[in-house]
């Protein structure tokens, strides 16, 4: 096994957090102290009959063979990367996977320690290691998924889609085992993938030695 030495952070991401709202919630939230979300699985319906049971008929529990189709990739393209994200629960229940059977929204991730980049459009992002250390990043997403980030100026009309955000690995591709990076965050850069809102750009990275060969994170944080 590959010994890895990091220069500002350990590589491995900290205890796994399970987070569960039930059908009736309003919103499923979650959020990493330190580091950055790695989702690593999504799951709505329902699997046993004792979460999210109680004060529930025994014939809205007994179907657990439900789930909705979609809802880990969906969870992964809103909260992978980010400190914090809050999932209203109206998007998901936009499809009913077993009509009668109470479901809940139940996601599984750890917080994988990282540095934090935010630029917005027509800014750029810097990224940066100590003398000796270079930058390995874990990924990055250009677009918008939050309302409050990026607003300074702007008109609501142009921060309202929120579920506009492409992975991308270009700014891996530009900054991996250099010192310090620029990258502009601009449509001419990563394309435009939703005409008519103010994007950003977001990313996660850590500083290692030169001679380290890190491996992708646990689970799937795009790139």
């Amino acid at each position: 096994m590959l010994f890895v030495v990091i220069c500002l952070f350990m590589a491995s991401a900290v205890s796994a957090v399970t987070v569960i709202t039930c059908e009736t919630g309003s919103t499923h939230t979650l959020a990493c102290a330190n580091g950055v979300i790695n989702i690593q699985s999504a799951f709505y319906g329902r699997a046993n009959m004792y979460t999210c049971s109680e004060d529930r008929p025994t014939s809205q529990l007994t179907n657990t063979m439900c789930s909705l189709s979609g809802v880990d990739d969906f969870i992964k393209s809103r909260c992978d990367l980010r400190t914090s994200c809050e999932i209203d629960m109206n998007d998901i229940l936009t499809s009913d996977p077993c009509q009668g059977t109470y479901k809940y929204l139940q996601t599984n991730f750890d917080c994988l320690p990282s540095i934090h980049v935010i630029a917005c459009e027509d800014d750029e992002a810097q990224l940066s290691c100590t003398p000796g250390c270079v930058i390995y990043v874990y990924g990055a997403y250009y677009g918008r998924r939050d309302e409050t980030i990026c607003t300074e100026g702007q008109q609501p009309a142009v921060l309202e889609n929120t579920q506009c955000a492409n992975p991308t690995d270009l700014v891996a591709q530009s900054c991996n085992g250099l010192e310090s990076c620029t990258v502009p965050a601009s449509n001419s850069v990563f394309g435009d993938p939703c005409y008519g809102t103010y994007k950003y750009i977001e990313t996660a990275y850590v500083c290692v030695y030169p001679s380290a060969d890190i491996p992708p994170p646990d689970g799937p944080v795009a790139a």
